[in-house]
């Protein structure tokens, strides 16, 4: 919603410019810094909702920023939306590996980057609000990586824990393979949707009272899965 503050990282004062009026018009409130040292003094002084940050940077550029804010505890649950001239698939990859949320290639419309952003700061809301929740036997703590059954901790893998995750805060509807695939290891496998048959089955092994009859995650033939509501 408006009013949110957002810091702009960017080398280029134009494109500042340009990013800055257009969200200032849609009522966010602005910061910016022209290099990552300052950009990162920023962050942690102002603790932005958002961090629009470029790729190419003076001194430590945006996949090393990136990394670095992510390591920070005061300030590693900010979203990233990474801004690049390049649109190789592999700076697609590495920016979204290191924990970037979204990115987008230069020259991009307003309309768009202002699409992204408000689709991202809605979903940031959403998880605030849904830090713990609870399904009859099993507990689910998104803040401190946690998941109970019956009282017992329940000990997933990273991946496990963000498919369980994206399940949950998307309970009710059907999330196709290629999406779970894209949303939660960062890229397409091309096909390679066993990666999400394995893990949900890794899943049901490790949440469910009867993994051969889920009462949690549906499997809905032919297209992906669902979390019962």
């Amino acid at each position: 919603m408006p009013g949110e503050k957002i810091l702009i990282i960017d080398d280029e004062s134009n494109i500042v410019e340009l990013i800055k009026y257009n969200l200032e018009m849609n009522g966010y409130k602005i910061l910016y810094a022209f290099d990552g040292n300052e950009g990162l003094k920023i962050a942690k002084d102002e603790k932005p909702d958002l961090i629009l940050l470029d790729v190419m940077l003076p001194g430590i550029d945006g996949f090393e920023m990136c990394k670095l804010i992510k390591k920070d505890k005061e300030i590693e649950q900010i979203p990233i939306i990474m801004l690049t001239a390049k649109g190789e698939e592999f700076d697609k990859i590495l920016g979204l590996e290191l924990g970037a949320d979204d990115y987008i290639t230069k020259p991009f419309s307003v309309r768009e980057l202002l699409a992204r952003i408000k689709a991202i700061l809605r979903r940031n809301k959403k998880e605030e609000s849904t830090k713990v929740l609870k399904f009859d036997n099993l507990v689910i703590d998104f803040d401190k990586h946690e998941v109970l059954k019956s009282g017992n901790k329940v000990d997933l893998t990273l991946k496990e824990f963000e498919l369980l995750k994206i399940l949950i805060l998307n309970k009710g509807k059907v999330l196709t393979r290629d999406f779970l695939l894209d949303k939660i290891w960062g890229y397409e496998y091309y096909g390679e949707t066993r990666t999400v048959d394995v893990h949900v089955r890794h899943l049901r092994q490790k949440i469910e009272d009867d993994d051969k009859n889920p009462r949690y995650i549906e499997t809905i033939r032919g297209i992906g899965y669902k979390f019962k509501e």
